[in-house]
């Protein structure tokens, strides 16, 4: 029996990231949320993690500084960033540097899932 895949959400925003957390563990994900990159990095479940769920902007380390650390390390977790502030530059560099999806906050249900669903298809 396959294990169920660990989905990591690292945002500052306690409420979304306490929604995201609900949504997921609905639909049968293991969840585990993180308040900051460094938070994300120090816990030690990089290689676990099937999918991170990260945004932007954050006090500390970035989201896209984030991003860039592991791809520097060749952690291959797919990204998928949810956030509120980002702009054309942020959204491309993202993308450029393999992010798996970029949605603006609020974002839909449906437009997350099937985002995770591609995500873990195509991994």
């Amino acid at each position: 029996m396959p294990s169920v895949p660990l989905i990591a959400i690292v945002d500052d925003d306690d409420a979304l990231r306490n929604s995201l957390d609900n949504l997921l563990r609905s639909v049968g994900f293991r969840v585990q949320g993180f308040s900051s990159a460094e938070a994300f990095l120090q816990a030690n479940r990089v290689h676990e993690t099937a999918c991170l769920i990260l945004d932007v902007r954050m006090a500390g380390m970035n989201g896209l500084e984030l991003q860039r650390q592991l791809v520097a390390a060749n952690w291959r977790i797919p990204i998928i960033f949810v956030t509120a502030y980002a702009d054309d530059d942020a959204r491309e560099r993202a993308l450029a540097a393999g992010a798996a999806a970029f949605l603006y906050k609020p974002c839909r249900e449906e437009d997350l899932l099937s985002a995770i669903d591609a995500t873990l298809n195509h991994s």
